[in-house]
């Protein structure tokens, strides 16, 4: 329960129908297995206990006083779990049948909570025996000897993890037009449980999952879904166990045509940043009912952290990920050269992957405006430092994307320019490097007003979290295209590009510029090979982008980035060098925050950007000692 992350599962017993001392059995011994497996908040399905198929058997006093000893038993039997578990029985109160999911820890009965929505259409008739939770008030049952609030609008928080607070809802319920799961969520539910018992027919699998994933996303919540499956009654229909558990409408954990547990992790801490962080979603007053008493063991990750947080796994979906951030960044320098009535576009291209990547992204602008791509103005401005692989991949890309090429040699203006401030060429010092940068953004701009064209802006996120570039240098431009995409997602992109540009002499350029280090080649080349690697100097851009998206994304401390990032990149970093580039990390986000402060307007592509005028609003002389100070302690 360590960080906010808490252990969840949703588990399909195998049942018998009516056979309510046989059900509690497989009932105990899935709460132990989850127990054992360091699960914290289990959901079973609904009307597990008796099954849900019994029909008129509801009617009948010896179905419903089984199901009360069955109930009886497994607070018995589970007395010594540290395991809130929430599961169906038919309830008797008022001389009504309610279809109750009853929340239970270490042997007693914390809360009672009967289903609102009743269906009874198709192939489902509960309104034969079932009343709704909206026909009556909260009452109290007496139920085992304990005194029980009867309710579909309680609330359960934990004590020891403030974020944690669980909602139960059931089935049909999910359904419906306004789900108590939204109301839930508003008193301060971060956890929905549903204990369901969903039929299966052809494409309604599809259909709930995106039910699940939709009201997560929608109450900001995690969302467990129990299904019933094997052992139910197939007079009429099939149950498969459909178990998922979804956070914020994103898919952690799913099991179908199976019994047994699907177990994952419900982040809450990340929730409640989000609620924060979304003035949309409004919280009502928090229901003052029982709360749940948790052990504090620390949970082990089990759901998926991916170490590439920019970039789907699933090759189809990393595809159309690409073409959309294509698009997205082209039109946005579509609407620019419109609106500045523009005729050209100048880039500096350094045969690297971030001006590889604004010349593709500008050469899809210049299509939708039916523009001469001989417009686009690609300048190669060797140095001290430039190889002959990088000027050689401009020059080969320039002419295979039908661009314009000039290159401009900046050597002799860059030791002219050192001549007049008594620099020393042998000083190959951060005014060596930064000379060559600003030099050439003023070949760049004296070129755009010649043309009357704009310059476009290389630079891409992950440089600007790192202030790696040079202040009114590579820092300033007319429009960054590149300015929300991380380097991992920059590489990415190229990537794609070369796989499906269908040009084979330009697909074997761009996998050559993906294959070349990246670097700024400031510094004198070593026999014609590049010298200085960024990589070697501000560490792993795979371990940045991670960071970047934790911190900025979703506010996490140091302590729970560390953690994420041992999981994530699974041993091929030790912990000392994790905790090495964090600690850079933080010291260079807020150290270089001046240069964001004023960076050049660029299409937001993504849920992470650090633009000033929108999602990142930080003071540039902000001191990062709180956080640094957390990291020492974990060294």
């Amino acid at each position: 329960m360590r960080d906010g992350l808490i252990k969840v599962a949703a588990g399909t017993p195998k049942i018998r129908v009516a056979d309510c001392r046989y059900n509690a059995e497989q009932i105990v011994a899935l709460m132990r297995q989850a127990a054992a497996e360091g699960v914290k908040v289990l959901c079973l399905p609904e009307l597990c206990i008796t099954g849900y198929t019994c029909g008129d058997l509801f009617l009948q006093p010896a179905l419903l006083e089984g199901a009360e000893q069955a109930l009886g038993r497994i607070l018995e039997e589970t007395k010594e779990l540290d395991l809130v578990t929430a599961l169906g029985l038919p309830v008797r109160c008022d001389n009504k049948l309610y279809n109750c999911a009853a929340l239970i820890l270490k042997g007693e009965i914390l809360g009672l909570v009967p289903k609102t929505y009743i269906p009874n259409y198709g192939e489902f008739y509960e309104g034969r025996w079932f009343a709704s939770a909206a026909d009556s008030n909260t009452v109290c049952v007496n139920l085992l000897g304990q005194h029980i609030d009867l309710t579909a609008s309680g609330v359960f928080p934990s004590l020891v993890m403030p974020n944690l607070v669980v909602g139960v809802e059931i089935c049909e319920d999910l359904w419906a037009p306004d789900p108590p799961s939204r109301q839930l969520a508003q008193g301060g539910a971060t956890l929905i449980l549903n204990l369901s018992a969903s039929n299966e027919v052809v494409g309604k699998a599809d259909y709930r999952r995106q039910l699940v994933t939709g009201q997560s996303a929608r109450c900001i919540c995690g969302y467990v879904y129990a299904d019933a499956g094997e052992g139910e009654s197939t007079t009429d229909l099939v149950f498969a166990g459909h178990n998922m558990v979804a956070e914020n409408g994103i898919l952690l954990a799913e099991q179908r045509f199976s019994t047994g547990l699907t177990v994952t992790e419900i982040d809450v801490d990340r929730l409640i940043y989000e609620r924060r962080r979304n003035t949309t979603f409004t919280k009502q007053n928090v229901y003052e009912g029982n709360y749940i008493m948790f052990g504090m063991e620390n949970t082990s990750l089990t759901r998926p952290v991916s170490p590439t947080p920019f970039i789907p796994e699933d090759p189809n979906l990393r595809a159309e990920r690409c073409e959309e951030i294509l698009t997205i960044a082209a039109l946005g320098l579509v609407k620019r050269l419109e609106h500045t009535r523009c005729h050209s576009a100048v880039i500096g291209l350094s045969g690297g992957l971030d001006s590889t990547l604004a010349l593709l992204i500008t050469a899809r602008a210049f299509d939708r405006l039916g523009m001469d791509r001989k417009d686009i103005l690609c300048v190669t401005m060797p140095c001290f430092g430039t190889t002959k692989r990088t000027r050689s991949n401009a020059e080969v890309l320039s002419e295979k994307m039908g661009c314009t090429l000039q290159v401009v040699d900046i050597s002799k203006a860059v030791e002219q320019h050192f001549a007049d401030i008594g620099q020393d060429m042998e000083d190959h010092d951060v005014t060596f490097e930064n000379a060559q940068a600003r030099e050439r953004t003023q070949v760049l701009m004296d070129l755009a007003n010649q043309r009357g064209g704009m310059v476009i802006g290389t630079g891409d996120l992950s440089e600007l979290a790192l202030g790696w570039c040079t202040y009114n240098g590579d820092h300033m431009s007319m429009y960054a295209v590149n300015g929300s995409i991380p380097k991992t997602l920059v590489r990415s992109l190229v990537d794609h590009v070369a796989r499906t540009c269908g040009d084979a002499a330009l697909a074997a350029v761009l996998e050559d510029i993906l294959a070349t280090p990246v670097s700024p080649e400031l510094l004198p080349a070593r026999d014609g090979e590049i010298s200085q690697k960024t990589e070697d100097i501000v560490g792993p851009y795979e371990l940045h982008d991670f960071y970047l998206y934790y911190v900025v994304r979703w506010g996490f401390p140091p302590r729970k980035v560390l953690r994420l990032a041992e999981y994530a990149f699974g041993g091929r970093y030790d912990r000392e060098t994790l905790l090495k580039w964090l600690r850079n990390f933080y010291r260079r986000f807020f150290s270089q925050q001046f240069k964001r402060s004023c960076m050049p307007d660029g299409p937001k592509v993504g849920t992470v950007a650090l633009s000033p005028r929108g999602d990142w609003r930080m003071p540039s002389d902000a001191i990062a000692t709180l956080w640094l100070e957390e990291l020492e302690g974990l060294g």
